[in-house]
């Protein structure tokens, strides 16, 4: 099970997708308790995260059960993905690159001219790409 959540910099979210959905409430809980720690991150990084461009912020916090990871880009929209502890196949590169195609497709939905930023993503485009990604490494 692994929820991909995308929020605002107000941190409502965006976009939020688990697979499978059975415990949906409790990813959705886990997901918005592991912002406070994305606000840590970020203003722990401070001005050294803009200076270097870095914008996966790793490891959140592990679970007994779950992994939660972190990523924010420059506008300020978190992205947060929970893997399963169990799958060791997915290492920190496999991660980050994980984030920079969520990161080039969010970039894709703001360029849209009938996009209104701040709004809940609905996008074909987008959920196909969230699918694909979530379904190879499941």
């Amino acid at each position: 099970p692994r929820p991909c959540d995308s929020f605002c910099p107000q941190n409502y979210p965006l976009y939020i997708r688990s697979v499978p959905t059975e415990n949906e409430l409790k990813f959705h809980y886990t997901v918005h308790t592991s912002l406070d720690v994305v606000d840590e991150k970020i203003s722990a990084m401070g001005k050294a995260l803009v200076d270097q461009r870095e914008l996966y912020l790793g490891l959140l916090y592990p679970t007994e059960d779950y992994k939660v990871y972190g990523y924010v880009t420059n506008s300020k929209v978190k992205f947060v993905m929970v893997v399963d502890s169990s799958n060791t196949a997915l290492r920190d590169n496999e991660i980050r690159s994980m984030f920079r195609k969520l990161h080039n497709s969010y970039t894709d939905i703001m360029c849209n001219p009938f996009y209104n930023p701040g709004d809940r993503i609905h996008s074909r485009a987008f959920d196909t790409m969230v699918n694909s990604m979530m379904m190879q490494v499941c």
